[in-house]
């Protein structure tokens, strides 16, 4: 009589040829139409930033961040130069055309074995919110990362930030749960929403990108003609 036997455990999809990614180089910024991001410098940054955040009187930026407000420009630098010193983040200084620097972003838990990498830390001053250049900021840091070999992109926010969850969906993340009580945040409980981009949708994702930031997308008062959340919808959709 044949011995029975427990069927196979299910195992994930094979990968033979993966390789993990190397991670951002801490040296080399990312060019746009629109806007550079430049590996930030305290030194260099810290003051411009302060002044850029200044005009945003009631810090709204701030609600959900885990650093910040900052009461002086020594604070941001002080701020700013520990971060970079992080060995699994990336943080950039966003300028615009003029060399203005007007916020911040970062690659933040930076894990090549895994082929995953997150976008976070977002300071936009209001100067660079709701601009061509914060979504063309945030698209440069999702290409780079698959262009490097990354397989998942992350984005994580506040579960209350909706303003992020809404920038989240637009850019085409695909929203993965909630984490519950997942943290603490300047002595409040923190619920984290999980979103993702994964490399099998980064191909259509591209093409969305590529045609919302394409001259002929915005009218002569620099307006879109077809919206982001509409491309990469349909991208999505198609993938």
């Amino acid at each position: 009589m044949p011995i029975a036997t427990d069927p196979p455990a299910p195992l994930g999809t094979l990968l033979p040829h993966w390789q993990p990614p190397p991670p951002p180089s801490a040296e080399a910024g990312l060019g746009g139409q629109w806007c550079r991001l430049l590996p930030a410098l305290a030194a260099r940054d810290a003051d411009a930033l302060f002044a850029a955040h200044a005009e945003d009187a009631a810090g709204a930026v701030w609600t959900y961040l885990p650093f910040g407000p900052f009461a002086a420009p020594a604070d941001y630098a002080a701020w700013l130069a520990q971060a970079c010193q992080a060995p699994d983040e990336r943080h950039y200084t966003i300028v615009d055309a003029q060399g203005q620097a007007l916020g911040c972003a970062a690659y933040l838990r930076i894990q090549p074995r895994a082929g995953a990498i997150e976008i976070g830390n977002l300071a936009f001053s209001p100067r660079l919110q709701r601009t061509t250049a914060a979504s063309e900021a945030l698209i440069l840091l999702i290409r780079h990362a698959f262009a490097l070999g990354y397989r998942r992109v992350e984005w994580k926010c506040n579960a209350l930030n909706a303003p992020s969850r809404a920038a989240a969906a637009r850019l085409g993340f695909t929203f993965e749960g909630i984490f519950r009580q997942a943290t603490v945040i300047k002595g409040r409980n923190r619920d984290t929403a999980w979103y993702s981009i994964i490399d099998r949708e980064w191909p259509a994702l591209e093409a969305a990108y590529a045609a919302w930031l394409d001259p002929a997308n915005f009218d002569a008062a620099g307006c879109q003609r077809r919206r982001l959340s509409a491309l990469t919808a349909a991208a999505l959709k198609a993938s």
